[in-house]
């Protein structure tokens, strides 16, 4: 079985204490907080506890530098789904580098990945450029390496659901997606 719990745990085993950064169940919208103090610690929060959720919102944190992890939401600009085709395109252009990481940690727990355009809006436009540019950061992290936080929190997830094996010639197609 898939539960949330579990990767909340095995992230903040991993980046509590180093990164000063915990996974949270959070509510209707994902979020990221930076610490507010020395005393308290970064958070992330992902939506209504949705195993999904919670693996795109780590792949976020993985790939922010520390500037962006110092600002809410990593200082992002957020529209909500209803989004016009051109702002459309500039989501998707952000977009492809998280969930490519966040494919790859799916992998990892061996549980399905499902492409997200986040807007209700659009759901029914061709997706192929999207999950393209989703399928090439995917096949170049496979091939130059993932950035050291998420390749940290892959190894972890792929230690805890018995997936080592699985990941070593995994092809990343567009079949899939």
């Amino acid at each position: 079985m898939f539960y949330p719990e579990d990767l909340i745990r095995i992230f903040n085993q991993l980046f509590a204490d180093t990164e000063n950064t915990c996974l949270v169940l959070g509510g209707d919208e994902p979020i990221y907080l930076p610490a507010k103090s020395a005393q308290e610690a970064n958070e992330i929060h992902f939506a209504h506890g949705f195993f999904a959720s919670a693996l795109h919102e780590v792949a976020h944190w993985c790939i922010a530098g520390v500037e962006r992890r110092k600002q809410t939401d990593y200082g992002y600009w957020y529209e909500p789904s209803s989004r016009n085709v051109d702002t459309q395109l500039a989501f998707a252009q952000v977009e492809a580098k998280p969930q490519a990481i966040e494919w790859i940690f799916h992998q990892a727990c061996g549980h399905g990945f499902v492409v997200s355009l986040d807007n209700i809006a659009l759901e029914d436009c061709d997706m192929t450029a999207f999950k393209s540019a989703i399928i090439h950061e995917a096949r170049r992290y496979q091939s130059s390496g993932l950035p050291e936080r998420a390749e940290a929190y892959r190894d972890a997830l792929a230690e805890f659901y018995g997936t080592q094996e699985l990941l070593i010639d995994y092809c990343f197609d567009l079949k899939e997606v």
